[in-house]
This record gives C-alpha cells, sequence and structure tokens, in this order.
C-alpha cells in the first residue's frame, strides 16, 4: 500500500497538478488530493462544487508563510492569478463529509472562506502548520494533509442525511439529466419543499443549484474530452434543453459563454 501511493505521489508531481485518490484512512471522507505548483504567476480559475475543498498555501503572503482554509460549497466560478512564489496542496472532501472532518455542517460554511484554525481550534491548526513546515516539498505536504485529516474524522458525528445524499446521487446521475427536484422528490416519497430543507442543510447548496452544477460539470467535462462534440449535443445529453440553455447557465455561473470558458481553462491553471 505505502509503494502503491508513493508511485501515486511521483506521478502527482511529474504532472504538476493532478488528482489522486485518497489513501485508505481517508478513503470515506477524502475525495481527491491535488497538489498545485507555478512555476511562474499565472491564472487561476476556481471550478464550482458543491464539495467542499481544505486548502493549505505556502509563501511569503500566508500567514506564518502557511495557512489553511476551508472552502464552503460554491456556485460560480472564482478567478485570481496565482504567484510563482507560491504551492498549495489541497483535499477535497467526499460529500456529506463536512460534519466529520470539520465539525460543523455543510450549511454553515456555504459560500465561505474559512481559516482552519476557526474550525479545528488554534492548538489542533498550529500542530498541523508544525508538521506542514517541516515537509520537504508539495507532495509530502499532501501525505501529511490526508494523515491530519485521517487523524481529525469523528466517528460520532452526525451522519449526513441519507435522504439528501439518495437526492445528490439522482440529481447528478447522467441516466436522469432531465430530472427536476420535484420529480426527484416525488421518487424519494417527500415533498419538495422538506427535500429542499434537508438538501440545504447537509450540503449548503440547494437541489436547484446543485442540479446545475451537476449540467454544468457534464457539459464541461464533455468539452474539455472532446473539442470535436458540437455544443447542441453537448447541451442535450448534459441535461439543458437547447444550447441556448446551456449558454446562459454557463453564463450565470461563469461569467462567460462556453467556448470562452473552454479557452481560458486552457491558458490557466483550473481547480475542480
Amino acid at each position: 500500500m505505502q509503494r502503491a501511493r508513493d508511485a501515486m505521489l511521483s506521478a502527482m508531481h511529474v504532472d504538476r497538478r493532478s488528482l489522486a485518490p485518497s489513501s485508505a484512512p481517508t478513503a470515506s471522507v477524502v475525495d481527491a488530493l491535488l497538489v498545485h505548483e507555478p512555476e511562474a504567476d499565472a491564472p487561476h480559475v476556481l471550478i464550482p462544487r458543491a464539495e467542499i475543498e481544505i486548502i493549505v498555501r505556502f509563501g511569503p503572503t500566508a500567514r506564518r508563510g502557511i495557512d489553511a482554509h476551508a472552502l464552503g460549497a460554491r456556485e460560480r466560478v472564482r478567478r485570481k492569478v496565482v504567484r510563482g512564489t507560491h504551492r498549495s496542496v489541497s483535499a477535497r472532501l467526499r460529500l456529506g463529509a463536512s460534519e466529520a472532518v470539520l465539525g460543523v455542517p455543510a450549511s454553515e460554511i456555504a459560500g465561505r472562506v474559512v481559516a482552519l484554525e476557526d474550525l479545528w481550534g488554534e492548538a489542533a491548526a498550529r500542530h498541523l502548520f508544525e508538521r506542514l513546515a517541516a515537509s520537504r516539498d508539495a507532495l509530502e505536504a499532501a501525505t501529511i494533509l490526508d494523515a491530519a485529516i485521517a487523524e481529525r474524522v469523528r466517528t460520532d458525528a452526525r451522519p449526513c442525511s441519507r435522504l439528501a445524499l439518495d437526492a445528490a446521487a439522482k440529481l447528478r446521475d447522467a441516466s436522469s439529466v432531465g430530472a427536476n427536484v420535484q420529480d426527484v422528490a416525488d421518487e424519494l416519497g417527500v415533498t419538495a419543499r422538506h427535500l429542499r430543507r434537508v438538501f440545504r442543510d447537509a450540503f449548503g447548496i440547494a437541489p436547484k443549484a446543485f442540479a446545475k452544477l451537476a449540467r454544468f460539470h457534464r457539459a464541461l467535462g464533455a468539452a474539455r474530452s472532446d473539442d470535436r462534440v458540437a455544443w447542441a449535443t453537448i447541451a442535450a445529453r448534459a441535461g439543458y434543453c437547447d444550447q441556448a440553455h446551456l449558454i446562459a447557465e454557463f453564463r450565470a455561473i461563469a461569467g462567460a459563454p462556453p467556448r470562452a470558458l473552454i479557452g481560458e481553462l486552457g491558458s490557466a491553471a483550473s481547480i475542480g
């Protein structure tokens, strides 16, 4: 297992910024580890997600040279310039894992960037920073962050609502791209109002917004994997009414039409 993990992290280093599965101790709560090491100042595009991320930054503008924040569920693309003097590692938590890892429900940090010490406490955060400061590179820092999350997982945390998780799976499932919130509520045997309340409490985002992000990710993934596919085809497969609907939602989420965003992602560092 350790040899396989070492090989995985080496691949992350070669790619400079890659996704990789989490190690066994955190497999139930960490969906992916990311390493970002820009060689020079570069534009950075943060793709919106419902999943929470813990991001550690190393560099002169970070407090004490190292800081860490939790990014709550977000519904819009964010853009910034990342300095070449900075590097970062991050862990993307699985949907519904917020309370077990951070000690608070996802709804409390939705749309916010919260300092890790405000969630874990000063002592626990300081201990993590001391370990990170001793890391030799970003790859070793990723393993330290992974281990720290494993240590923080609370077995007594309130479990994420099964109803919310089932609804999220249905809204994200490509085989039911035409489903809306009322359809999902009917299928699960609850009212749409009850589903909205439970869903927002669990994930910090409304089911309608979650479905919108799911469509966006399906379309974005299809366009980036094969630039020969027509946008009208992508729109139909991703669950949009038509190409105009796709364009309108891309503008709302990314502040740019689909082709412009794809071009931007091709020349920028993107996360998500």
